[in-house]
């Protein structure tokens, strides 16, 4: 009896550790991408006025997950998942410092702008792919829907709230400065990393699993698909990063040119999303009890549509912040129990490639949104764009209540 209390002890205090350093690194990575996703849209606006070549940075740091994720998953589901975040953040430090090199040398242009957004991109899929599949090795079962809301919190806090009012105060004393401060973030998460305890490769013995690449990916996808609730909240993940994709490419000139922004204006109506992100994150287990996981997660559906919606019909600061509010909010709800229920139904080995294929249909849809949009915003005008995704945010709310049943969600295990 005393061993069994003391290993449960052991583990109670390796789960908090563990946590806590997750968390951690989770918000010092995403503080930084909430910086960066403000200065580099906002750099662009300097060097082109195109509504499309501006939201093509978008674009470009969200393409990885289209082209590159179920690649990436194989090596989550190879290799100890602890190193590849640490080289995913040595990557985007390389990145930064090139970056703030060509800024003070005067010599910065869109292209090498896009390809420091690519391998920002790249490196997000490693990072992201990888701290999902490693939350089931650091942390026993029963703390898992704890350590996901807090990491989704973090996520959203820092990368939607924080990072985006840091983000616009910096670029308006300096971009370059913005940057630095961006690889300096990133530099110390690789430090955090470090304080983590236990195994983190997938496969015990450090043996590896045989078969090519492309069978490995194989595999994933052939999982994903046998799972009915779990392909279906794929394909509904897909309209709703299109929209985000979309909302995220558009709203730089959204704000400068229907609102009449300054950066750090700007930086406060995109950090409107991360304060909706907290309340998700601090309430999702007191929503969860209240409603039911199924009408937290549809409340991403309706935070969604009003997130599109609300530019076409309103230039109000105020109202477009309490939309993109509504958005952070149900889109933590969304996270933290689809993380939740994929931890708890997929084995461990297979994690990396199912998390890399089910954020393939939906971040991958992210680029699409954002390239889709910024045709549409140079065709028809940009709240005609912004109304196209509005409806198909909405027309998600039949698929949604047809899969994710209160019966498929009883099946789920609960460990």
């Amino acid at each position: 009896m005393s061993k069994l209390l003391a290993t449960t002890r052991s583990g109670a205090r390796s789960d908090a550790r563990n946590t806590g350093v997750l968390v951690a690194f989770t918000a010092l990575t995403n503080l930084a991408d909430g910086v960066l996703k403000v200065a580099l849209p906002l750099v662009a606006t300097t060097l082109t006025s195109s509504p499309g070549l501006v939201a093509a940075v978008a674009t470009v740091l969200t393409l990885p997950w289209l082209l590159t994720s179920l690649h990436v998953g194989v090596l989550v589901d190879r290799f100890d998942r602890r190193a590849l975040l640490l080289a995913a953040n040595l990557v985007r430090v390389t990145t930064m410092a090139g970056l703030v090199a060509a800024l003070l040398a005067d010599s910065l242009s869109l292209l090498p702008l896009y390809a420091g957004a690519a391998l920002m991109g790249v490196a997000e899929v490693v990072a992201t792919t990888a701290s999902v599949a490693l939350v089931p090795a650091a942390v026993t079962p029963p703390g898992r829907e704890r350590a996901n809301a807090w990491m989704a919190g973090a996520e959203t806090a820092c990368g939607e709230f924080t990072g985006p009012f840091v983000g616009g105060v910096l670029v308006a004393v300096g971009a370059g400065l913005a940057l630095g401060a961006t690889g300096a973030a990133y530099v110390v998460g690789m430090l955090v990393l470090l304080f983590l305890v236990g195994r983190f490769a997938p496969h015990a013995g450090g043996t590896r699993p045989q078969g090519s690449v492309h069978e490995r990916i194989g595999e994933g996808l052939a999982y994903l698909w046998r799972q009915p609730m779990l392909r279906g909240m794929a394909l509904l993940l897909t309209v709703l990063c299109a929209c985000w994709g979309a909302w995220l490419a558009l709203m730089p000139l959204v704000a400068t040119e229907l609102l009449d922004l300054g950066a750090a204006e700007f930086g406060v109506l995109m950090s409107a999303l991360g304060a909706g992100g907290i309340v998700g994150a601090l309430t999702v287990g007191w929503v969860n009890r209240l409603l039911g996981r199924r009408w937290a997660m549809f409340a991403d559906l309706l935070g969604t549509a009003a997130m599109m919606a609300v530019p076409v019909l309103s230039a109000n600061l105020w109202v477009v912040g309490a939309a993109a509010f509504l958005g952070g909010m149900g889109g933590t709800l969304w996270t933290v129990n689809t993380r939740t229920i994929s931890q708890r139904m997929v084995p461990d080995a297979m994690l990396g490639r199912f998390s890399a294929a089910f954020r393939l249909f939906g971040w991958g849809a992210m680029p699409l949104g954002a390239a889709l949009v910024g045709v549409l915003a140079e065709l028809v005008g940009i709240r005609a764009a912004f109304a196209f995704f509005a409806v198909a945010a909405l027309l998600t709310v039949v698929p949604f209540l047809r899969v994710v049943t209160p019966a498929a969600l009883a099946a789920v295990p609960r460990h």
